[in-house]
């Protein structure tokens, strides 16, 4: 019969010199690998949805708020408001009183009025011509007669040197009351008066007369006037172009420079009706 060298019992480390490993426990290895692939996979994961959620909140809010055209407003931005554009200047209140034909009745003033500070309407721009085409007609001179709102039987009238309020008479008289209304000398937005012989209705120690043009800029100014807004519908004021405040008014039928007066009889006083010459 065979003998058989039986081996040591494992269970009894210490009688026949072998110990254990006892610096870490079994299966650690296998844990560390296990964790790591589990980690991993989550991060995969996560990753994932994160790309996907992204894609479609991306896609959906382009869908529902397309981006902002040129000129819209962003909000949450500070936007800066564009400047406006230089608005044409209103012209004075009521009607234009270049209008010819007009009835004589004189309509209460207005409770407190005042001239308006509006500038006149500049005139309209005359067509141009084409080369080649046809050459049209000049328009005609403006020849205007003005006549007093509170004496409307009265007009602006040459008499010697000077300018009165006078009733019509025959041709001479109205043709001494009937004036060529041009652009203002010193500015074209006013009014300057010539008289049918060629002289320049100006104001002169603030009287109202007619004289040659000299060509000095004192004369330009003072033979501008520039039409204001008055209390009384369709009538103008007429303010002096070198003297502010100052405008023509009649007294004791002489007409004059006078400071504004905030009356009513100085409102009547200076507002006049540009109607057609009545010569």
């Amino acid at each position: 019969m065979q003998e058989t060298t039986p081996q040591p019992p494992r269970n009894e480390p210490w009688e026949n010199g072998w110990t254990p490993d006892t610096s870490r426990a079994p299966g650690t290895r296998r844990l560390w690998l296990a964790g790591g692939l589990a980690v991993a996979t989550i991060i995969t994961c996560v990753t994932w949805i994160a790309v996907m959620d992204n894609g479609t909140g991306a896609s959906t809010d382009a869908a529902k708020n397309p981006s902002p055209t040129a000129g819209a407003t962003v909000p949450g931005l500070i936007s800066y408001a564009t400047p406006p554009t230089n608005e044409a200047t209103a012209p004075p209140s009521g009607k234009s009183g270049l209008s010819s034909g007009e009835t004589d009745t004189s309509p209460t003033p207005l409770e407190n009025g005042s001239p308006s500070a509006a500038h006149a309407p500049k005139p309209a721009k005359s067509p141009t011509s084409h080369a080649g085409s046809p050459s049209r007609p000049k328009p005609s001179a403006t020849y205007r007669s003005l006549r007093s709102v509170n004496y409307p039987d009265r007009y602006w009238h040459v008499s010697g040197d000077f300018v009165k309020l006078d009733p019509l008479g025959g041709s001479e008289s109205r043709q001494d009351s009937t004036f060529k209304q041009v652009k203002g000398l010193a500015n074209s937005s006013c009014y300057s008066f010539v008289t049918h012989d060629g002289k320049y209705l100006r104001h002169r120690n603030f009287l109202l007369r007619d004289e040659p043009n000299d060509g000095s800029p004192l004369f330009q100014q003072d033979a501008t006037f520039c039409p204001r807004g008055s209390a009384y519908p369709g009538a103008v004021m007429l303010e002096s172009i070198n003297y502010p405040g100052r405008f023509l008014r009649h007294q004791n039928f002489q007409l004059k420079l006078a400071p504004f007066q905030n009356s009513p009889l100085y409102l009547a006083d200076s507002a006049f009706r540009l109607v057609g010459g009545v010569a």
